[in-house]
Parts: structure tokens; sequence; C-alpha cells
């Protein structure tokens, strides 16, 4: 009886648990303009297939002196806007977030050292319920994926507060 009852208790707390987000990072890229660029960024793909929606909170990197989450907004003047973000990006239960040139992405300020095709950048990003994850990122300079595309040297942008 005792067996019995002490399975079922513990059946049911398992079943009890939330369900945490499982977070994964698909097709990541970073870039700059070239070797005497002082920002860079990185692009990427989160998936989350767990069942309550995530949120990316923070990057670090050591590649550069501020890492940040960032965003481009249209002013309405023909000039976009950069700007942190620093509630961060919500990833949706069962579902995916980009970071994307034009876009939401991973801002590096104050590069330390040149990013140049083939090198790789960790970066971890922190997200509420999945913690830290750290992530290699490629430096891909060729990579053309958007008709958005901005310089990353901030000509054509304002930078915001």
């Amino acid at each position: 009886m005792f067996k019995t009852s002490l399975l079922a208790g513990l059946a049911a707390c398992a079943f009890a648990l939330p369900a945490f987000a499982d977070i994964t990072i698909v097709d990541p890229y970073a870039r700059s303009s070239g070797a005497m660029a002082r920002a860079g960024a990185a692009f990427f793909i989160i998936e989350n297939t767990g069942d309550e929606d995530d949120q990316l909170i923070d990057a670090k990197s050591d590649i550069s002196k501020i890492t940040e989450l960032h965003t481009h907004k249209d002013m309405g003047d023909g000039v976009m806007k950069m700007l942190h973000v620093p509630e961060g990006f919500t990833i949706p239960a069962n579902g995916s977030h980009a970071l994307a040139r034009g876009g939401d992405h991973v801002m590096f300020m104050g590069l330390l050292k040149p990013m140049n095709q083939g090198d790789t950048v960790t970066v971890t990003l922190t997200f509420e319920k999945a913690g830290d994850i750290t992530v290699e990122i490629p430096v891909d300079l060729e990579r053309q994926d958007s008709a958005m595309a901005m310089p990353m040297d901030g000509t054509g942008m304002k930078m915001g507060n």
C-alpha cells in the first residue's frame, strides 16, 4: 500500500512540475563592416520547443567593450534608429524569434579585435527560464540575407540611448 501511494504521489508531482522553455539557437552568424570596424552584430533564430514563453534578457561576449540586445526602429523621418532593448526579446512557447539584420540583434560595441571571416565569436545568452546558453558564432562577412541590411559602422542610422 505504501509503495503504491508513494509511486502515485511521485507521478502526481512529476506532472505538476512546470514545463520549462527548451531553447535552441539556429543558424548563428556574426559580422562587422571590416577590419577597422568599431562595432559588429550577431544574428540567429531562437527556437523554443517548451510549453512556456521565455525571455532573452542579456548577452555577453569578450569580443567587445559592450554587448547589448538591440533593435532598429523606423523613426518616420527616413532614418533607422538603433535602440538598446534592456527588457530583451520574448521567445514564444512552441515558437521562435529571429534576430536578423535590420531588426533585433546582439550588438557588439567597441570591438577589442577585428572580426575576420571564419573567426568564431563566443556569446553567452541569458534567458529568464532557460538560464545561460553559450554559443560559438562563426563570423561570416560575405553573407547577404536581408534587403534591410544595415552597415555595422553606424552610417545611415542614429544610435539610441
